[in-house]
């Protein structure tokens, strides 16, 4: 049963409009928008749109690393096929290598011959076999035929700040000294940039079960080695809360805020919320749709508390706030491996990235990068591979269809939103956000989580002369639509016509269950 009623949402921290709606008929609803095209709200950093890449898997290998002699086409051992589909999306930024496999590894088992490394055992992820032939050196040279950056995790929980300190030196000394000629014996001579470096992961977790204000202790040690300077001017993350682990947040910024220059927040997408029955990547029905947009929408309230919390410490803004784990968890796909994190990508996916997309937009002041878990066949991945076949998710498609909100100039944009009720669980049945990007263009990002009804959103664009209305919009006719590896994508965007312009209003026809980018030239 579905229940029809108003919800207000405010964009970019701004007064709501004085919008409303009405059923047009069983299958279109009608909604109100203005749009501040003359106010600056802020530049919503390209490092939202990151990504994240753990020893998990087959996130590094089969996803990444095939190994130079392998028969799919690589260039020294990296996958062409994606490297050339993450060119496609501009990544700006990977994590690697955890997650929680970080706090267990020793970047030196991940230099020199490749022949001559050690495998380890992945004792986070299945108990598969680490056989380090994916290291420092194959991953900055994936960061670099991608065309991105880094953020390394260093290891706390295991390791020592002098592990720590001799591999910022191995990768990012200029100098004749130790460190940096072994780096050259081993193949690299200028030294590296790394733009970000967290200082441990999931700390409270799988990083060390640590108390708040231990590791408030340990990460003020950890950064006390971190030597800054000409060539490493990398930022220090500090391992921050789980969701909604507030008291986290207050002690490491009081504690420890002086010393870092942003701090992580983890909140991940369960449609059921229990992590022992998660709920089904696929064959779900209007029940879970709804309940898992209702746990994905909390990332507006989670951030917002936690922004909060950071104002007090930080009043002038300076640490910001880097979400480096979300997305969606599902249950495993049946007959993969449960410590691999295997599952479907399906529309509802690429719909609920757009949702998440709108509420960074809203949070620009803090909010300096996100990235997704994770890049490839592993959780709500861009991509998933099937031998020397790929497979672009709805996921993937969502990324590229926003690539041109990434350092675009947030606009206000302020509606009124439907609700839509299913399973005990109520949603807006959209929400979106605007910017006017490098080119000049004005874009507006929609995510539409009703399942059943188009909406009709008429907004109001006084002050901006708009010439034409184009973009993009992705949806399909099952809420569970997926895409399947070397196979032509069935869920894939396809050029808007659904909007109009007629003086200052702007008509946009929106389907249900869809992701529309518009362009207003």
């Amino acid at each position: 049963m579905k229940i029809r009623s108003l919800v207000s949402t405010a964009c970019l921290s701004l007064a709501l409009a004085a919008g409303a709606f009405q059923a047009a008929n069983a299958d279109t609803l009608r909604a109100d928008a203005a749009l501040k095209a003359d106010e600056n709200g802020g530049t919503i950093s390209r490092y939202i749109y990151g990504q994240f890449s753990e020893h998990l898997g087959g996130g590094i290998y089969d996803g990444i690393w095939v190994g130079p002699d392998s028969k799919i086409p690589n260039v020294r051992g990296i996958r062409s096929d994606v490297v050339a589909a993450l060119k496609d999306l501009h990544v700006p930024v990977v994590r690697w290598p955890g997650g929680c496999f970080a706090d267990e590894y020793d970047w030196r088992d991940g230099i020199g011959p490749r022949d001559q490394r050690p495998v380890r055992k992945n004792n986070w992820w299945g108990d598969a076999p680490e056989t380090n032939q994916f290291g420092t050196h194959e991953f900055m040279d994936f960061i670099d035929q991608i065309g991105s950056e880094a953020y390394l995790s260093v290891n706390v929980g295991s390791s020592s700040p002098k592990d720590m300190r001799e591999w910022v030196e191995y990768m990012t000394s200029p100098g004749n000294d130790t460190l940096a000629n072994e780096r050259r014996k081993n193949g690299r001579d200028a030294p590296w940039k790394v733009a970000f470096w967290g200082i441990g992961n999931e700390s409270w977790g799988c990083g060390g079960q640590m108390r708040p204000e231990y590791y408030a202790d340990e990460y003020r040690r950890f950064q006390a080695f971190f030597h800054k300077s000409a060539t490493n001017q990398g930022l220090k993350i500090a391992s921050g809360a789980n969701a909604e682990q507030y008291e986290w947040t207050d002690t490491l910024m009081k504690m420890a805020g002086g010393e870092m220059d942003g701090i992580s927040l983890h909140y991940y997408t369960l449609p059921t919320g229990d992590w022992n029955a998660k709920g089904a990547a696929t064959g779900f029905g209007t029940d879970q749709w709804v309940s898992t947009f209702a746990r994905t929408l909390k990332m507006e309230e989670i951030i917002t508390k936690h922004e909060a919390i950071m104002d007090k410490y930080d009043p002038q803004k300076r640490v910001g706030l880097f979400v480096d784990e979300w997305g969606t968890w599902y249950d495993v796909e049946k007959g993969t491996n449960p410590g691999f994190l295997y599952q479907k990508n399906t529309l509802r996916d690429a719909v609920l990235a757009a949702a998440n997309f709108n509420i960074f937009h809203h949070h620009v002041d803090r909010v300096k990068m996100t990235s997704i878990a994770q890049t490839i066949n592993v959780l709500q991945a861009m991509i998933l591979t099937d031998k020397d076949k790929i497979e672009l998710t709805p996921t993937y498609y969502a990324f590229k269809m926003y690539v041109p909100f990434q350092d675009a100039t947030a606009l206000p944009l302020t509606f009124t939103a439907p609700q839509y009720s299913a399973g005990g669980n109520t949603i807006p049945a959209f929400n979106a956000s605007a910017a006017r990007g490098k080119d000049g263009h004005v874009y507006i990002g929609i995510a539409n989580m009703d399942p059943a009804d188009n909406i009709v959103l008429s907004v109001d664009v006084s002050g901006l002369k708009v010439t034409k209305v184009g973009g993009q919009v992705l949806t399909a006719d099952k809420m569970d639509a997926a895409n399947l590896p070397g196979e032509k994508a069935l869920v894939a965007p396809v050029d808007y016509k659904g909007g109009k312009i007629k003086g200052n209003q702007l008509t946009l026809d929106i389907p249900s269950k869809s992701v529309v980018v518009v362009q207003l030239n």
